[in-house]
């Protein structure tokens, strides 16, 4: 059991380190979905929003905040150091928000499967 414990931890670290080599190619003034990056990976849209919850932690820095819901929402706004943050460095970066959804969401869109040519990225620590 304990062995069936760790070899799971060890899948989903794995997996989170695909999802932040993916979220690191997404580019400036750029946004994706965790559903595109799930579509993308094969793993669900759930736990790549738990990978980005825990991305503050790895370096080099995972650009979480270009990470948005199916819609363009700043679901993950709550999780930044103040929830502001999300929404300025994306402003920074050239996306207009308002009413903390993504304006123009369809054409600020960043789709891994098309632009990383569906290779598997590499996961480096």
């Amino acid at each position: 059991m304990f062995a069936f414990g760790c070899r799971r931890m060890s899948e989903s670290a794995d997996f989170f380190l695909k999802v932040y080599a993916v979220v690191r190619k997404i580019p400036r003034g750029r946004v994706t979905t965790y559903g595109a990056i799930a579509r993308y990976l094969g793993g669900s849209a759930r736990t790549v929003g738990w990978a980005m919850n825990a991305s503050h932690r790895h370096l080099p820095p995972v650009p979480a905040h270009r990470v948005v819901n199916r819609n363009g929402l700043l679901t993950g706004k709550h999780h930044f150091a103040t929830p502001t943050l999300m929404q300025e460095l994306l402003e920074a970066e050239g996306v207009r928000v308002a009413s903390n959804q993504v304006v123009n969401f369809k054409r600020c869109f960043w789709d891994p499967a098309k632009e990383l040519k569906a290779k598997q990225p590499t996961t480096k620590n």
